[in-house]
């Protein structure tokens, strides 16, 4: 077996993650002069510049990125292993996840998994867009995109938008519209033409462009928005959620975003037609760390939070 200068590669991790030598210096407790002189023995053993010096900026070569994704993992792997053998049940992972589906659903479900889990210390990382599937990342994922072929994956939620506003802002609709005030299923059908009386709250992440929710909303039923229809954006479906509950208008949302807090019980879920975004939300994992308990009890746990709440 023919192995690269093995005290080389947690140097070569560490100048990676803290993108700088003498930071990695630090942690390592080692000189700088001895971290350089560790990149260089790596970069002249597989003949590949790793990294690129331009004054004080230090960045990875397209060759490092490709080595440290691999190094990343070997090196977690092998501690990961040693921990097992030495007897350490504590799990570390990190979590990386869509900061709506943090905040909403993950973050109030933490006290049962740290109940269920004492062992599994948890970090998240909160990611706007679908966050990049890579050990340098996270550990685990919680992912849209399941392209790649080094994961493995697991369903937890296909997504359906409807729309929803404050208790206080039904009781307008009510009024101005001459409905029913009743609650439940019960409730007063609306035409779609009727919500656009009301502000319509939008949320650009969604389908990455201005009213693209609505508009895709609408469409379900071969409707266009109507050209009289008030349109409020924002970036994010947290701060249009946040804007419905303070009887701003109208928003569509998903189930997640009402499953679980104390405040789900301010909103209504208007009596209208729903829209599967053609999102479904998976936890995943790489493939060549599936024998690591603290992932698979993490699936585990949320596979069965996701089944208790109806989501799955």
């Amino acid at each position: 077996m023919k192995l690269p200068p093995l005290k080389a590669l947690p140097v070569f991790e560490a100048v990676a993650r803290l993108n700088s030598f003498s930071l990695a210096a630090q942690e390592l407790a080692v000189s700088q002069s001895a971290v350089s002189h560790q990149i260089k023995q790596l970069e002249t053993y597989l003949g590949e510049a790793l990294f690129l010096r331009s004054g004080r900026q230090l960045t990875l070569t397209e060759e490092g990125k490709q080595y440290l994704e691999a190094v990343g993992s070997a090196l977690l792997q092998i501690e990961r292993a040693s921990e097992q053998m030495l007897g350490r049940e504590e799990s570390r992972l990190r979590l990386a996840c869509f900061s709506s589906f943090a905040v909403r659903w993950l973050i109030p479900r933490l006290p049962d998994l740290q109940r269920a889990l004492p062992q599994l210390d948890l970090a998240l990382e909160m990611t706007i867009q679908n966050p990049q599937l890579s050990d340098r990342v996270a550990d685990c994922f919680i992912t849209i995109d399941t392209s790649s072929p080094a994961f493995s994956y697991e369903l937890l939620y296909t997504e359906r938008l409807f729309p929803v506003c404050s208790s206080d802002y039904w009781q307008r609709i009510c009024r101005q519209l001459q409905l029913d005030r009743q609650a439940g299923e019960d409730r007063e059908a609306l035409a779609p033409e009727q919500l656009a009386a009301f502000p319509l709250l939008s949320t650009q992440t969604i389908f990455n462009r201005q009213a693209g929710d609505w508009q895709a909303w609408y469409k379900v039923v071969d409707l266009d928005v109507p050209a009289t229809a008030r349109m409020q954006h924002f970036s994010h479906m947290l701060l249009a959620l946040e804007a419905a509950r303070y009887h701003q208008g109208i928003v569509l949302t998903n189930d997640y975003m009402l499953s679980t807090l104390d405040d789900a019980d301010d909103f209504v879920r208007i009596p209208c037609h729903h829209l599967v975004t053609g999102d479904s939300f998976h936890f995943a994992w790489k493939t060549s760390r599936r024998r690591e308990r603290g992932i698979q009890a993490l699936r585990r746990w949320l596979v069965d939070q996701a089944e208790a709440d109806g989501l799955r």
